[in-house]
């Protein structure tokens, strides 16, 4: 079993979040930020489990390290399901990124304000040059404005379906348990364990 793991990440927050699911099966945990060269990754394959899964390749052979990279995005109902896999790209700020979807939504009762986070990870062993992939969802709706403290990108918009919290308001551990990357942390947990 493999000791160090690349998170395919250079957002902190993402990192910390990944990091502290998966503690028990790696030793060293890297971000995008650690590495001694930055690689750029085309994120253009049109998905985002081939988007995950170019990054993964590309940085896991180039440093021939176990590497875990996701793709994750926002579909909201009332916009056709953007930003989808442009979510990163809806802005330059996560501050940005959450005006402009609450302008976009202006106006539309909470009944009608449907969406789904979608996470997909894709873990690449260099040797055997093999890729795994792991998927996980989360639907609920987008809030009329930004509550809460915690998380990172739409967090504070973002509350769970049967819910009136948004996710920057749970804790760490609360959110990890019901999100769509916990959840596909969760698959990928059970992976590791069939491979001890």
């Amino acid at each position: 079993m493999p000791r160090d793991l690349i998170i395919a990440t250079g957002n902190q927050g993402k990192f910390r979040e990944i990091a502290g699911e998966l503690s028990g099966f790696f030793d060293r945990f890297h971000s995008l930020t650690d590495l001694p060269e930055k690689i750029i990754v085309d994120e253009d394959a049109g998905n985002y489990a081939g988007n995950a899964w170019k990054k993964a390749r590309k940085i896991g052979t180039r440093f021939n390290i176990p590497t875990l990279a996701d793709d994750s995005g926002l579909e909201v109902a009332a916009l056709d399901g953007r930003p989808g896999i442009y979510s990163s790209r809806y802005g330059t700020t996560d501050e940005e990124r959450i005006e402009r979807l609450l302008c976009e939504l202006e106006g539309l009762p909470l009944n009608r304000r449907s969406a789904v986070f979608r996470a997909y990870l894709v873990f690449f062993m260099p040797d055997p040059g093999r890729g795994y992939i792991f998927y996980g969802s989360l639907h609920g709706y987008i809030g009329l404005e930004r509550r809460g403290r915690g998380g990172f990108g739409f967090d504070p918009v973002f509350c769970p379906v049967d819910t009136n919290v948004c996710l920057a308001e749970l804790s760490l551990e609360e959110k990890n348990r019901i999100s769509h990357r916990g959840k596909a942390l969760r698959s990928f947990r059970q992976f590791l364990e069939e491979l001890h």
